[in-house]
């Protein structure tokens, strides 16, 4: 039973699914402050609704994050840290002075199809490896962004 991690994975899986775990954590950060940034300085007729909206999904980000960094501390490596880190690996790019409706909205769909894509991919790597707790995680998260996907299209319908 050599070189395998605490979860029983072989170290090289698990630090291969961290990698992308890592990058997922940088697009999740990124994710967090745009829409962050968003519920600040949302303007217009739609103010009350979406404000509360990017309030509600920025605090489902921020639990994720602690979560995704968790996973990755259980596979025996290290969660990236610094914002440094996270703008050099992260797929989602700053979304400064953005404050209407519409392109909020879509700001938030970019970086919902770029975490989705990245988990389908996390999530296939996990199951051929045997990694069932990651494969769990990402199937989840898929669940809950391709709804809220799903509403936000119709909501700029």
């Amino acid at each position: 039973m050599k070189n395998l991690t605490t979860t029983g994975l072989n170290g090289n899986t698990a630090n291969t699914i961290s990698g992308k775990l890592n990058i997922l954590l940088a697009d999740y950060h990124l994710f967090y402050m745009n829409t962050r940034g968003f519920h600040w300085n949302i303007k217009g007729n739609k103010f009350f609704i979406l404000h509360e909206k990017f309030e509600e999904i920025y605090n489902d980000l921020a639990e994720k994050i602690d979560e995704i960094a968790e996973r990755i501390l259980m596979l025996d490596n290290t969660p990236a840290h610094t914002l440094s880190e996270y703008l050099k690996l992260s797929q989602i790019k700053e979304q400064p002075n953005l404050s209407d409706a519409e392109s909020t909205v879509k700001s938030v769909l970019d970086s919902l199809k770029t975490v989705i894509a990245l988990q389908r991919d996390i999530m296939h790597l996990a199951a051929e490896s045997g990694d069932e707790t990651t494969t769990a995680q990402m199937g989840e998260y898929i669940a809950g962004q391709e709804k809220l996907a799903w509403m936000l299209n119709a909501y700029l319908s």
